[in-house]
């Protein structure tokens, strides 16, 4: 009960919490640009390299009846289009359209920023501790990367 009473939580309520805030963020942000939050990290998801369906449905931990949901509403949008997959000529892979490229630029960089103001209350010693612990983590637990740097370099061509 002391930590409680200082003011301060621990690890389990903290991530769990954290995890609620940055969601909460990144809706807000995702709602002014016309976006559901699934669209945006889609987006984001996306401006990486146009994935499969099956590498999708595991990075945003989505079942295939909702990941095609998702694609479809996305894709009448003319944010995303499917393309064949060089590999295997039955599958398609999932790219963003120049329209949708431009929308996630947009977005990707208000919601960095929105979630990067999270973080102003710390020293910059205490953001580079956070981001190291934080950091090893989601490698530790081999989360995806779904979402890039921010000022990682620019995003590669994108599909037509």
């Amino acid at each position: 009960m002391g930590k409680h009473d200082e003011g301060r939580i621990g690890v389990v309520a903290a991530l769990v919490r954290s995890t609620f805030l940055v969601n909460a963020v990144y809706a807000e942000s995702a709602r002014e640009y016309g976006l559901t939050s699934q669209q945006g990290r889609l987006l984001c998801v996306l401006m990486a390299q146009p994935y499969g369906m099956s590498e999708l449905g595991a990075m945003l931990r989505l079942a295939k009846s909702s990941l095609t949901g998702l694609v479809d509403r996305t894709e009448r949008n003319g944010l995303v289009r499917r393309i064949p997959d060089p590999q295997d000529w039955r599958a398609v892979r999932i790219a963003l359209t120049r329209k949708g490229g431009g929308l996630a630029e947009e977005f990707y960089g208000e919601a960095c920023g929105r979630i990067e103001n999270l973080a102003t209350g710390l020293a910059d010693a205490d953001r580079d501790t956070f981001a190291d612990l934080l950091g090893r983590v989601v490698l530790d637990n081999k989360v995806p990367v779904v979402f890039l740097e921010p000022g990682g370099g620019a995003p590669p061509e994108r599909e037509r």
